[in-house]
């Protein structure tokens, strides 16, 4: 069910591997150890015809020459930290602000761009691993780290994250998979329908930067399903929002995405507080896809099921400060329909 080949190595010389996981119904997933990169989902349509439906480079040194997170792990805080600067028991932490005037996904050298050991676990899981140093791209503590990737025999891609640290650090895990659920290389999203499990989001400001403030959604509201052409004028940007989900403990509905074509169902749980929505209006065209085509703006859409990036410093929102002796868990569910 899950197979090894070598994927070639970093301009540093450390070998990346390439595993490709496979359930009994033929959903398929390519992942890197680069970064726990996900490069290929192949998934079912209405009628039982496959397609790749995740965004992804043709190459490992197209991966190594930059790239917008295709489907990689991020942190360790996922998302936009405000002003790249935090204050944990008294003492001052600035990081680099890698998307001025906000640090993003975790820094210039974050955990998208690592290494990781992996291993296999049982017939359908790959657990990928990473000890993150005391200092690295700014923050405090070592920080020892697990990603369980597992393709069930229900269709559901699940990630579960766990982690320890020695001193208390921000953490917050997600991973940054683009979907175009027609297939990778077949254009616009705006015809997806979508369906977002939530009545409260954090409002933005020009540079992207969150608020704090817990606002009712207005014009963004999906809770009804919703074309996305239809909705787009109504997001800030036409980017997507930060999406507050139910309280209270373990898996809950996220999101509901449809593609009428090719009549692909994503469906999204997670015990996560905050899914960011997505739609991929900054993507550019000069990332070349797979099959050759450039990757234009709204061609895919991300759920990053996640902590409030900015619950670092007393926000109203809820914390994402981990301490020693505390273990870091959250789990998300794709499942495909």
């Amino acid at each position: 069910m899950i197979s090894k080949t070598a994927a070639g190595k970093t301009i540093s010389g450390k070998q990346v591997d390439a595993y490709t996981l496979e359930n009994r119904n033929g959903l398929r997933m390519r992942v890197l150890t680069l970064g726990g990169i996900v490069t290929h989902l192949e998934v079912p349509d209405r009628n039982g015809k496959f397609a790749d439906i995740c965004l992804g480079l043709p190459t490992l040194e197209a991966y190594l020459q930059g790239h917008p997170y295709f489907g990689s792990l991020v942190g360790r805080v996922a998302g936009r930290l405000t002003h790249g600067k935090f204050t944990i028991d008294g003492k001052h932490y600035p990081l680099t602000c890698n998307q001025p005037p906000n640090h993003l996904h975790g820094g210039v050298h974050a955990l998208d761009k690592k290494v990781w050991s992996a291993a296999v676990v049982g017939e359908s899981s790959l657990k990928l691993t990473y000890r993150s140093p005391d200092g690295e791209e700014g923050y405090p503590g070592n920080v020892d780290i697990s990603v369980v990737y597992t393709l069930t025999d229900e269709n559901e891609w699940v990630l579960a994250y766990e982690a320890v640290t020695d001193k208390a650090t921000p953490f917050s895990m997600t991973n940054h998979a683009y979907f175009n659920l027609a297939g990778e290389s077949d254009g616009s999203i705006t015809d997806h329908v979508f369906q977002i499990h939530a009545d409260r989001y954090v409002p933005v400001d020009e540079d992207f930067t969150l608020s704090d403030r817990i606002e009712a959604v207005g014009s963004n509201d999906f809770r009804e399903p919703r074309r996305l052409g239809d909705a787009l004028e109504g997001l800030y940007g036409k980017h997507g929002d930060n999406y507050l989900l139910a309280e209270g403990p373990g898996l809950k509905p996220v999101a509901r995405v449809e593609e009428p074509k090719s009549g692909r169902v994503l469906e999204v749980r997670s015990d996560a507080p905050v899914v960011q929505f997505y739609t991929g209006v900054n993507l550019t065209g000069e990332d070349i896809g797979k099959s050759g085509k450039a990757y234009k703006p709204l061609s895919a859409f991300c759920l990053e099921c996640q902590g409030y990036p900015a619950g670092v410093n007393d926000s109203p929102v809820g914390s994402i400060i981990l301490r020693p002796g505390d273990v870091y868990r959250q789990k998300t569910v794709y499942r495909f329909l």
